[in-house]
């Protein structure tokens, strides 16, 4: 299955930032959306930068407290690896187990197009499974 695919079933919207977002405010639209990731994004949509939650327990570990004032760009993945829409599930779960991250942003013509989880990429694996499954028993069945 291609990242257009599993877009086209949930959409191409994504919870962005500024760069010059504080951090507490990140955190509280990663509660209430009930999300793990931000994409941060300069006035173009182009990818600046991502923030996850286990960014966000690193920026209190180290800086306690008054990170939440400070902005997101102090403390946001600043190399962000994406994705096109015509990559496969196989070519995203290399590349989250590569990197050890859970969502990858999608880019289309420099700008951000939508994001994917690693939950997006089970959910469409085990959809693709079970497709394949059901195929074989008409197959025999059908012989």
């Amino acid at each position: 299955m291609q990242v257009s695919a599993i877009l086209a079933e949930k959409g191409h919207e994504v919870a962005t930032a500024s760069p010059e977002t504080l951090m507490i405010e990140v955190m509280e639209t990663l509660a209430e959306r009930n999300i793990g990731a931000i994409v941060v994004t300069d006035a173009g949509r182009r990818v600046a930068g991502i923030i996850s939650e286990r960014d966000i327990v690193r920026s209190l570990a180290r800086n306690g407290a008054s990170a939440l004032d400070q902005p997101v760009s102090s403390f946001m993945t600043k190399t962000v690896v994406s994705c096109s829409a015509s990559e496969s599930t196989h070519d995203l779960m290399a590349k989250m187990t590569e990197g050890r991250f859970r969502h990858l942003p999608v880019v289309a013509d420099g700008k951000l197009d939508g994001i994917i989880s690693i939950g997006d990429v089970v959910a469409a694996r085990i959809s693709e499974v079970q497709r394949e499954a059901d195929a074989l028993r008409d197959y025999i069945a059908s012989n």
